[in-house]
């Protein structure tokens, strides 16, 4: 092979190998990977949302509920795929221990006592106490926001950036 077919080679392939690692933080910018929490009873017993967007072009994120009542289970639910404009998810107490989510027509249901996934209502037929919703700010950062008059004694709100 010519010297210089295979010094062309070599360059593109340093010059690759330095602007991999370069070009590597802008693929990841603005994808968002992020988690908010409804402490029911402390850190220990919450229900967590995470949403996640695999590449920054997408305009969707997978939606995934984490139930937790340690130290007796933890489950993680996924809840789909979900366009991120707009994203927010409803957070309703339907009972002692019985949460329902909603995002649009979708409902899920999940007891905590054993990290379950129940059959959900309608969207339309949801019924308990509005505790808040889930939903992404300007910054693309993940927030749960209590609803006004929603009862103190059932849970808190906190944000995990991940």
């Amino acid at each position: 092979m010519h010297p210089c077919i295979i010094d062309k080679v070599s360059a593109m392939r340093l010059r690759t190998s330095l602007f991999a690692p370069l070009l590597a933080p802008l693929l990841l910018a603005g994808c968002v990977n992020d988690t908010a929490s409804y402490q029911i009873d402390g850190r220990e017993h919450a229900l967590t949302v995470r949403v996640v967007q695999d590449y920054f072009w997408k305009k969707e994120g997978i939606v995934r509920l984490t139930t937790i009542h340690m130290p007796d289970c933890q489950r993680q639910i996924e809840l789909g795929e979900f366009p991120l404009a707009g994203l927010e998810i409803e957070l309703f107490a339907s009972g002692p221990g019985l949460y329902t989510l909603r995002a649009g027509e979708e409902t899920w249901q999940v007891e905590t006592a054993g990290c379950t996934q129940r059959e959900a209502p309608e969207a339309n037929a949801v019924t308990g106490q509005a505790l808040g919703n889930f939903h992404l700010d300007a910054d693309k950062k993940l927030q749960f926001e209590a609803a006004e008059g929603a009862d103190a004694d059932t849970g808190s709100a906190t944000q995990a950036a991940t």
